[in-house]
């Protein structure tokens, strides 16, 4: 798998972290090696010491952890609250043997990019294709949706809650932080209420797990707008739709951004995706001009594709009816 993407000009490799606290981590060398003199073939080396030096070999140093680029799979370092609901999924991995690998970029956003992982236990047929979504630090991310994200929401420390009002560095930083724990929050909820989402593996600081929608050589499902007519089954999808946005709404929520673009369709199966602004539409004053909005969003998408146009209308009159907004 890793050599499919080796050569693309989107790879990148996870560094990796610190010491783990099981003390496995690839910077523990042996000590029975002789010490290597990182100095003696850089720059700073006199012609002499080159000369004396010639031909003669440095041992690599040994160690005990995952090949570079690689990293221990990070299941032990999320909290039981940052894992995904039970009963989980027989395909997520949490063998603590686990390594996992980045073998390509799937989607670049302006606020996260969203990468491929594989978590594999070495010398089993124990693994899973996972997307990696990492919220962007404070220089890279674009914070276009985050004042309306933010409004009213509070941090248990007034110093935070100030910081990201001043949109400082550090505020910045729990921007994102909050970001991934919404998403992350909502995915679980949805889950649970059996609304058509990605099952959320686990999240630690601002990457979240989740489940890979796409086939098992690596090719992501496509979005609901790049298929093309005659690929799909309108009326099924439409109907798959509805079923998930009435457990939403019956949820007393909006996915708050729905459109063509954040859904996905894997072998006929419809998918939702990013949700971290959903909206509580029973709290929201402007709680069904965002459940209207969502369905007629996506529903132009398929009114122009033959479905009539009575069923987006119907659809909104039924949602707003199920989230207890109209008698």
């Amino acid at each position: 798998m890793r050599e499919r993407f080796a050569d693309s000009d989107s790879f990148s490799r996870i560094r990796p972290k610190g010491a783990s606290r099981r003390g496995r981590r690839a910077d523990r060398f042996d000590d029975s090696q002789p010490e290597y003199d990182y100095f003696a073939d850089t720059a700073f080396g006199t012609d002499a010491d080159a000369d004396s030096d010639a031909g003669e070999q440095y041992p690599a140093p040994v160690t005990d952890g995952p090949a570079v680029g690689d990293r221990w799979s990070t299941w032990d370092q999320s909290t039981p609250t940052e894992k995904g609901p039970e009963p989980r999924p027989d395909w997520v991995v949490t063998e603590l043997a686990a390594v996992d690998t980045e073998l390509g970029i799937v989607k670049t956003g302006k606020e996260a990019d969203v990468f491929l992982l594989e978590r594999a236990v070495p010398g089993t047929g124990r693994r899973t294709l996972m997307a990696a979504k990492r919220y962007r630090d404070a220089q890279h991310r674009m914070f276009h949706r985050d004042s309306g994200y933010l409004e009213g929401r509070q941090h248990k420390e007034s110093r935070v809650t100030r910081a990201m009002a001043k949109r400082t560095a550090f505020g910045k930083e729990a921007i994102a932080g909050q970001w991934a724990a919404a998403e992350f929050a909502a995915l679980c909820r949805l889950w649970s209420a059996g609304v058509a989402v990605p099952y959320p593996v686990q999240i630690t600081g601002t990457e979240i797990l989740m489940e890979f929608v796409g086939d098992e050589n690596g090719t992501a499902a496509p979005r609901l707008a790049q298929l093309r007519a005659e690929e799909a089954d309108i009326d099924d999808l439409w109907a798959q739709l509805g079923r998930s946005l009435a457990l939403l709404a019956y949820d007393g929520y909006a996915h708050g951004d729905l459109s063509a673009y954040n859904i996905l369709v894997h072998r006929g199966r419809l998918v939702v995706i990013d949700v971290p602004q959903i909206v509580d539409v029973v709290a929201n004053p402007r709680g069904l001009s965002f459940l209207e909005r969502d369905v007629r969003n996506v529903g132009a998408w398929f009114v122009s594709r033959g479905l009539p146009p009575e069923s987006v209308e119907a659809l909104v009159d039924s949602l707003a009816t199920d989230a207890r907004l109209r008698r």
